[in-house]
């Protein structure tokens, strides 16, 4: 069966976001932002992706040959489009952005390319704002251990010739010494740091480069003084139980017992560091060639989300503040519009703000009794858990699933978890075997008849408030029993663990999901075979499952019509000859990060559409709690589809297959996806009126 490795797989998405970088159709700060994301995507392929890959390769020659594909050899594959991708990252930066920015009078200077003025201003802002946050520590014989941070810019300092003052020193490498301290970018309060103005012209300078200037003042004792920067990315420990499963998991346990935890994934390293410093840093950290990456002279390219903003509209997109809901008051009881009607929401179009004030409402009204929820990814300041709080305070039966796998922020989650417990919730931890990843809210209220009626709120997207203005994701608040009814079945699932619900409505993984999707696509091939018209739609992140993926060629070359939007891996190779001919697929990278899933099944004319937080991956089929749900309402279905259908013939950000982006057919006007979802939902209201 014909797939695509799923790690170039996941490179090519992150070639799309350099795309956006290198696209004049986008504003010029927020490229920028997109070399950020770039950057920030890498470090984390590197953490997980990469340092997987070589856990993987340390594995006894035997059962490295039972994962299939040899380690190496997609180790090497992936380095070398890793290699490709960074250099046109710098060719994207140097020869496209920064020349950009000088046309509009901004200039990203060196400390090379400071006059005299901009020097002498520098020295003294080094004295007065950075020296006292600066403390290097020598690379010598007082230290036998160097541990650098995960993700953290370090400076070397590489000090040369003593001065007449200091004496002539007895051998050469008495001359020489060797520094290293963590660029205090926190503490400074950002990377960066604007230079006076001259005329229009305006002038920025890396934080590292006033240190390069101050740094003489800083070592008076030596004449000559190197500065270079590193940057070391830690393996996340992603667990293997990710990728394998079963028999083949106990022996790669067995083989990687006694791996090291956070062990060094990648070291990037400015070309121009001085031997001497490499082999010091080399010598103190434990850090092999096989980790040493060439960079540049500067790195962590995520700071470029801190560059200054120089107050002008239009090096960022047009505002898009959060739209009012059409069915969902602005004021007063949510509980009263969710029992009179379903409602959806589609952040970050509409505010996420109505999700937070209905657990405000709930925590504060006397006849709700129980409020249960999963919790996967939440802010650093979350209202939602502050809403938890308040309700645990006033006496609700409170039940929190809390993920603690939820990776890069199992401290977040421990952290919140800790003060829901002490608060009196009922905190509940999930087994290893599985994360919980489904987005679940259910409300237990006593209605005025004394009767119990339970309200429910299924996401795509998680309880957060910080990323729902950057993610976009639909939410079903309802009222319907056939679904809260299920989702307390789930609920009851994860608090005991062992009970598998009996659901009709919801799919819910790892139990029910995939014979679910496979009934539907079942249904999709025998209408093809009778004759009849038959598709799949499918909106997700990723298609990685091979199981599945098998399924979608099954049904292409029954006849079955198969539409792909994938943002991120897709494995599957579309529009193939014998197998995959019936099947297209496309992505779309712009403003907003795509993140809800979308499933359409024709169904023989009664369409079936679901809306899910899973992808089709084998973890989120298998080895996660994830939950697919109908949309049982009409109207709301309809909803659903114009918003898929907007994806589905969006002819400015979307690309195929290869990357190359899909055109205007002849005739056709342009269509961007999320421009043309903002407009319709804000003209939403309107349009019910008239109904």
């Amino acid at each position: 069966m014909k797939t695509l490795s799923r790690d170039l797989s996941w490179l090519r998405f992150n070639a799309r976001v350099l795309q956006e970088a290198q696209s004049n159709a986008v504003p010029l700060l927020e490229r920028l932002k997109f070399l950020a994301i770039f950057s920030s995507n890498l470090d984390e392929f590197f953490k997980v992706r990469v340092a997987t890959l070589r856990r993987l390769t340390k594995l006894k020659k035997k059962t490295r040959a039972r994962l299939g594909e040899s380690p190496k050899r997609q180790l090497k594959a992936v380095l070398a489009e890793v290699t490709r991708q960074q250099e046109e990252f710098g060719a994207t930066f140097r020869g496209q952005l920064l020349p950009e920015l000088n046309r509009h009078h901004i200039h990203l200077l060196s400390e090379a390319e400071l006059s005299d003025k901009q020097r002498e201003w520098t020295a003294r802002y080094f004295e007065k704002n950075v020296r006292d946050l600066l403390s290097p520590v020598a690379l010598d014989d007082t230290l036998h251990h160097l541990f650098l941070k995960d993700q953290a810019v370090y400076l070397t300092f590489f000090l040369s010739q003593p001065t007449a003052a200091t004496g002539k020193a007895k051998s050469k490498h008495a001359d020489e010494r060797v520094l290293i301290m963590e660029l205090p970018t926190k503490r400074h309060g950002g990377r960066f740091v604007r230079l006076p103005d001259e005329g229009e012209e305006r002038y920025v300078l890396f934080l590292d480069d006033v240190i390069r200037v101050g740094a003489a003042s800083l070592f008076p004792a030596y004449e000559q003084v190197e500065v270079n920067a590193v940057k070391l990315s830690r393996d996340a420990e992603l667990d293997i139980e990710e990728e394998v499963s079963g028999d083949l998991m106990e022996k790669i346990r067995s083989s990687l017992a006694k791996r090291a935890t956070g062990f060094p994934a990648r070291m990037l390293f400015d070309p121009t560091m001085p031997a001497e410093v490499l082999r010091a840093i080399k010598q103190k950290t434990g850090i092999t060639d096989e980790e040493l990456v060439e960079g540049s002279r500067y790195h962590n390219f995520r700071d470029f989300f801190g560059f200054p903003d120089f107050g002008e509209a239009d090096f960022h997109y047009p505002a898009r503040p959060a739209l009012p809901h059409p069915t969902l008051p602005r004021t007063g009881s949510l509980l009263a519009a969710i029992a009179q009607r379903d409602h959806l929401l589609h952040p970050p179009y509409q505010s996420f703000d109505y999700v937070t004030r209905l657990l405000r409402e709930a925590a504060a009204d006397p006849r709700v009794s129980g409020i249960s929820i999963t919790l996967y990814r939440v802010a650093s300041k979350s209202a939602v858990v502050k809403a938890l709080l308040k309700a645990a305070k006033n006496g609700k039966q409170v039940t929190v699933v809390v993920e603690l796998k939820a990776r890069f922020d199992e401290e977040s989650n421990l952290f919140w978890a800790d003060k829901l417990k002490r608060a009196g919730a009922h905190v509940i931890f999930t087994p290893p075997e599985f994360k919980v990843h489904s987005k679940l809210l259910l409300i237990t209220r006593r209605e005025a008849d004394e009767t119990t009626r339970r309200y429910g709120y299924f996401s795509t997207g998680n309880f957060n408030e910080s990323t729902a203005d950057l993610y976009t994701d639909h939410g079903l608040f309802t009222a319907d029993e056939r679904l809260t009814q299920e989702s307390a079945a789930v609920f009851e699932y994860l608090r005991d663990q062992t009970t598998v619900p009996e659901l009709h409505q919801l799919l819910v993984a790892p139990f029910g999901l995939r014979p679910g999707l496979n009934a539907l696509i079942d249904y999709e091939i025998k209408q093809a075979k009778k004759g009849h018209d038959a598709y799949i739609i499918l909106k997700v992140n990723a298609v990685e499952d091979e199981a599945m993926i098998a399924r979608l060629y099954e049904a292409s070359h029954a006849g079955v019509r198969v539409e792909l939007i994938v943002r991120g891996i897709g494995r599957l190779v579309p529009g193939q000859p014998g197998f995959s001919e019936n099947i297209s697929q496309r992505g779309i990278v712009d403003r907003f990060l795509e993140h809800s899933r979308v499933y359409v099944f024709g169904h023989g004319g009664e369409e079936k559409v679901y809306v899910s937080s899973a992808d089709w991956m084998t973890r989120n089929l298998d080895r996660r709690v994830e939950v697919a749900f109908p949309i049982l309402n009409d109207e709301l279905r309809a909803e659903v589809r114009q918003l898929l259908d907007f994806q589905r013939h969006d002819n400015v950000k979307a690309r195929d297959f290869e990357n190359a982006f899909i055109p205007a057919g002849e005739g056709e006007k342009p269509l961007r996806a999320q421009e043309a979802t903002y407009a319709w939902l804000k003209g939403q209201k309107r349009r019910l009126a008239k109904k």
